[in-house]
């Protein structure tokens, strides 16, 4: 972990990990940020990952367009400016809404670009291999549930 001040410039930025539909780009990891995660997640109308859980909350702070988060029977679609915590082992799921949009995720002392690196140098961009993205997830803390993706 680090104790200097971190700034990450658009040039700076790594490149984009493609995620089932969704870009992400990693802005810090925990061992340069004090122990969080953030990442920018970027998608069209309708990507976004099934309903899931892990052992690190989540929070995200919608940018552009909007988001349709679920949590237990609950799905509330969130505008720009929306921020949405999502408490450690708490099943949810999102999907990017109408016109799709892009969100700043933040974890703290989750390993959530550890399963992003995996499933984005394991499965290829196109049509995902179900059973091959529960088995990379499921190696990297993250549990799919059933169920289908927030609309």
């Amino acid at each position: 972990m680090s104790n200097e001040v971190l700034i990450v410039r658009p040039e700076d930025r790594s490149s984009k990990l493609s995620v089932i539909g969704v870009d992400i780009t990693v802005l810090a990891t925990q061992e340069v940020a004090s122990g969080q995660e953030m990442t920018l997640q970027k998608g069209a109308e309708g990507m976004g990952p099934p309903p899931h859980s892990h052992a690190w909350a989540e929070s995200f702070y919608v940018l552009k367009g909007s988001v349709a988060f679920s949590c237990g029977d609950q799905t509330v679609v969130c505008a720009e400016g929306t921020l949405v915590h999502v408490p450690a082992e708490t099943v949810h799921a999102f999907s990017f809404a109408a016109g799709g949009g892009e969100m700043l995720e933040i974890t703290h002392k989750g390993h959530a670009v550890d399963a992003f690196r995996a499933v984005a140098e394991q499965l290829p961009k196109g049509p995902p291999d179900i059973a091959k993205a529960i088995k990379v997830f499921g190696e990297n803390g993250v549990k799919i549930e059933r169920g289908e993706p927030a609309s």
